[in-house]
């Protein structure tokens, strides 16, 4: 039985996975961390606990703290030049968010062509690999609630916005929510015209990947947690 901890900027997400199939996933808030005692009470000893941090050292150590009967068998990723068919042409690999080195190799599990691999969280990125496996570099925004709470911060008049996208806006609020969502669509499909005209896949993840998917105008396949399948794909991989 292999253990998969996602944490990102706002939530860890975990799955539990018997080699052959998810038995169960779910997601808690930092906040919550001590509610992943729980794995320990209802899961038997895993063979292995993998482990892909963007929350800090100290996030990572309350995780490990929750889950302390299987700290022998934690293991911390951390992004590399090369791993499951990946290679990783950062100027610094080891400077790529282990999230984003996590969330390219579970696309190149699930995909043998050119792939965009989106992951719309706090902040959106937006990575490019082509057919042979090679990560091409990638952009990072900000998420669609970053952005929105930037106007309200950094701006005297405008508001929280709290609207709908619409192709005309008519409303400060449904302008802030059409501009940001536009934004970040835009991003995506420059992303894709990029790669030119071979066969490609756009993969879409994260928890605001249902906000951008039904306005863009590219292929797109929707995958739950692409980290969490890197990491899976990492664990049995070793």
């Amino acid at each position: 039985m292999i253990i998969c901890l996602d944490s990102g900027n706002s939530r860890i997400k975990w799955g539990v996975h018997d080699g052959k199939q998810w038995l169960a996933q779910g997601a808690v808030a930092h906040a919550d961390v001590e509610q992943l005692r729980q794995l320990v009470s209802d899961w038997p000893h895993p063979a292995k606990v993998m482990l892909a941090n963007v929350a800090g050292a100290e996030a990572g150590e309350r995780i490990r703290e929750q889950l302390a009967p299987w700290r022998p068998v934690f293991f911390e990723v951390r992004s590399e030049a090369a791993r499951c068919g990946v290679s990783n042409l950062y100027r610094h690999p080891g400077q790529l968010g282990v999230d984003r080195w996590c969330a390219l190799i579970g696309a190149r599990g699930l995909s043998r062509t050119a792939a965009i691999v989106v992951m719309a969280g706090t902040a959106t990125t937006i990575d490019t690999l082509d057919a042979d496996g090679n990560f091409l570099g990638g952009l990072i925004l900000p998420g669609g609630e970053l952005m929105r709470r930037a106007l309200a911060v950094d701006t005297a008049a405008l508001p929280f916005a709290n609207g709908s996208h619409a192709d005309y806006p008519r409303c400060t609020d449904d302008a802030i929510v059409t501009g940001c969502i536009e934004a970040q669509v835009g991003a995506v499909e420059r992303a894709w015209q990029r790669l030119g005209n071979i066969d490609k896949v756009c993969l879409l993840s994260g928890g605001n990947a249902a906000s951008l998917a039904p306005h863009l105008g590219i292929r797109w396949r929707s995958v739950a947690n692409l980290p969490m399948e890197g990491l899976l794909r990492l664990a049995l991989d070793a």
